[in-house]
């Protein structure tokens, strides 16, 4: 077998648009590294426009515990859903704050594939306030169309499992085709096929930065 490239932060900040994004998108990834390193998970978005909705910010953070997550590192903010481009210009300053606050080494958003309109302008704006950051975007399914990994990132199965956990925690959401455990536990097979490892996440590459070196220098 390859060796796999190992690529590492000090700071991981995950950025998505609703409750569930982030751990639909990486949460196997969060939960093989939250113990390694520091993980800022950013929601920007607590859905609580919408009265049927009203459960989610307590499974917010019952999914992002069951991930590992501290609580003070789950942000939540309560931007309009559906209303993200309209409210650009804040979402960038929450961006940048962020930066500030973080120095995050590795940003995790929203695939560029993705068509919601909220998604999409997570991942523009991300790309404007972390200039110079290595940036990958994941998949959420339901909205990604045309999303092809080709940054593969090897999982253990035990973070798989913590992922379709996490997500079970979304109570509010049992009826989601892409909550299905089964779809979940086959897309990180399917990506570990590409990467021929038995369980990966898949991102793309939006911006990487790096540095070439060796054990030797």
């Amino acid at each position: 077998m390859n060796h796999n490239m190992t690529f590492f932060g000090e700071t991981i900040c995950c950025i998505g648009a609703h409750p569930d994004d982030i751990e639909l998108g990486c949460g196997a990834l969060i939960a093989d590294i939250v113990d390694q390193t520091n993980v800022i998970c950013v929601t920007l978005s607590d859905n609580q426009k919408n009265p049927d909705l009203s459960n989610l910010v307590d499974e917010y953070y019952a999914s992002m515990d069951i991930l590992g997550v501290k609580r003070e590192n789950a942000l939540l903010y309560d931007f309009t859903t559906r209303r993200f481009p309209a409210a650009r210009q804040e979402i960038l300053e929450v961006m940048l704050e962020l930066k500030r606050k973080y120095h995050p080494e590795v940003v995790l958003v929203h695939t560029s594939q993705d068509i919601h309109q909220d998604h999409k302008t997570v991942t523009e704006e991300a790309l404007r306030a972390f200039r110079g950051t290595t940036v990958l975007g994941f998949d959420v399914l339901r909205s990604s169309y045309g999303f092809f990994p080709d940054f593969l990132v090897q999982v253990s199965e035990e973070a798989v499992n913590k992922k379709i956990q996490a997500l079970q925690a979304y109570k509010t959401y049992t009826d989601k085709y892409y909550f299905d455990e089964n779809i979940i536990h086959a897309t990180a097979i399917r990506h570990g096929a590409l990467a021929e490892r038995p369980f990966a996440e898949g991102f793309d590459i939006l911006r990487i930065v790096g540095q070439f070196g060796s054990k030797s220098r």
